[in-house]
């Protein structure tokens, strides 16, 4: 370290007391910045704990991913719903396990055949996997009935599942 003297004041200064007040070179090692070895070793912890990261991140999206998927389906099938409701005719929702995709359907009088409503829809940017093939259908009171597939399905995406069961009056819980 560097000496530091501290001087009594301008009145007390003598010729002596301004030479001491110099500032004096210091003795070895410079204090100011990092040495290369204590750089690597800080670039060096951080990798090692972003490689750490890596894997709780990548689970983490997936299951932000699957929950995703899983919200739109399960929005897909209350909006069909409150259609059949409003409209006073039947409606479908088929869920394409091919394609990834989401059809809705009307049967508006005075049809006797579902037609789509739109284009399809896909179910997620992401390669999710449905369990099979399922068409629900809505009848203006509310009641849902499965006339393909079962009232109750899966959707996967990177070794997770989850299953959504909807019931006659259109209640959805996913597992």
């Amino acid at each position: 370290m560097c000496e530091v003297i501290i001087s009594d004041g301008p009145a007390k200064q003598t010729q002596a007391n301004r030479e001491s007040l110099r500032r004096r070179p210091c003795q070895g090692r410079s204090s100011a910045g990092y040495s290369a070895v204590e750089m690597l070793l800080v670039v060096t912890m951080a990798i090692i704990m972003c490689a750490m990261a890596i894997p709780t991140v990548q689970s983490a999206m997936a299951s932000y991913d699957l929950s995703a998927a899983v919200d739109s389906v399960k929005g897909a099938i209350q909006a069909t719903r409150y259609q059949a409701i409003m409209h006073g005719y039947p409606y479908q929702v088929a869920f394409n396990p091919t394609g990834n995709t989401i059809q809705v359907l009307s049967e508006a009088p005075p049809a006797t055949t579902f037609t789509n409503v739109g284009a399809a829809v896909p179910i997620s940017p992401e390669a999710v996997t449905l369990s099979a093939a399922t068409t629900l259908q809505f009848k203006p009171n509310g009641s849902v009935s499965a006339p393909l597939g079962a009232m109750t399905f899966s959707i996967s995406y990177k070794g997770t599942t989850k299953t959504l069961t909807v019931s006659n009056y259109g209640s959805i819980s996913v597992q």
